[in-house]
């Protein structure tokens, strides 16, 4: 088990680190964005794992021959009121595991909490001074000058346009705003970004984790201008993204702010699509990520 719990210690720190960074780096992400966050999500959901199971493993590994053995007899004697006998290096380990999963869950739920509370705040707002708009569901039109548009995500999703949109862009650049949000809600952006929203805060000081909060963010922008760009011509979508680019509050979910230039230049001149093996490599490689410490942690 000692070796297992090396394994996956070795593993957690790589995915954490160099990995993230060098995916964050990597060229191939812009041509299949969709691709790219499902690698995203195996590397957070893999890292937790790896990290939090290697302290697990080697913490009860006097126990027994495996994981599961190990865990039977842990709680076969606690439940005979006895503390189990284990060293003082895999008692700390223990501990190093509890407290990065405290940490963890904790981060995730004060996020998690602090984003529903001022969404739920602005959606109040919102229905207060903002007019629906009745062509399109769940839209509202904010009585602002300035050109704006941004959603909030949620059972009670709301998209949001200043009348500064209406007069700005003509109905085609609208229609691709709208699209464009319409993306962020239907897809659950908000979902796939909390997590590493989450993760970057859970240790600011790991620099491998703030970048893939950064990409995972830019590459949610990039998977709903592919999906705008579906339903309006390039040049009316980077005409409706040149022209709307207001500040958006907090607990909004914006599609306009964040690193505009490169997104401009991806959807005037997009980049080939990876071959179809390559998708599929892809995605093959997501998965393995999330098999390899879920096995080792089984079969250990």
């Amino acid at each position: 088990m000692e070796g297992a719990a090396l394994g996956l210690l070795v593993l957690g720190v790589l995915l954490a680190e160099p990995v993230s960074r060098s995916l964050a780096r990597a060229h191939w992400p812009v041509r299949d964005p969709v691709g790219a966050l499902l690698v995203w999500q195996a590397i957070g959901l893999a890292g937790g794992l790896a990290l939090l199971g290697s302290g697990l493993v080697y913490g009860l590994a006097p126990l027994g021959p495996g994981l599961p053995e190990a865990v039977d007899e842990a709680i076969d004697t606690l439940a005979a009121g006895r503390l189990p006998e284990l060293g003082i290096t895999h008692v700390l380990a223990l501990l190093a595991a509890l407290v990065l999963a405290l940490r963890l869950v904790g981060v995730l739920v004060v996020v998690t909490a602090r984003t529903l509370k001022a969404r739920r705040r602005h959606r109040d707002l919102l229905d207060l001074l903002a007019t629906p708009w009745p062509s399109v569901p769940h839209a509202q039109v904010l009585d602002h000058p300035v050109p704006v548009a941004y959603c909030l995500p949620g059972l009670r999703s709301r998209l949001v346009v200043s009348a500064g949109v209406l007069d700005a862009l003509d109905p085609p650049a609208v229609k691709a705003v709208l699209a464009h949000e319409q993306a962020h809600l239907r897809e659950r952006h908000d979902l796939v970004v909390l997590p590493f929203v989450a993760w970057g805060a859970t240790a600011p000081f790991v620099r491998g984790m703030v970048c893939a909060q950064v990409a995972v963010a830019a590459l949610v922008e990039m998977r709903a201008d592919d999906v705008a760009s579906g339903a309006v011509t390039p040049k009316q979508l980077t005409g409706a993204l040149r022209r709307v680019g207001g500040a958006a509050p907090a607990a909004a979910l914006s599609s306009f702010t964040d690193a505009l230039d490169r997104r401009l230049l991806r959807i005037s001149r997009p980049p080939a699509p990876l071959p179809t093996t390559v998708r599929v490599l892809v995605r093959l490689a997501a998965v393995c990520l999330v098999a390899i410490p879920t096995g080792l942690l089984l079969l250990s």
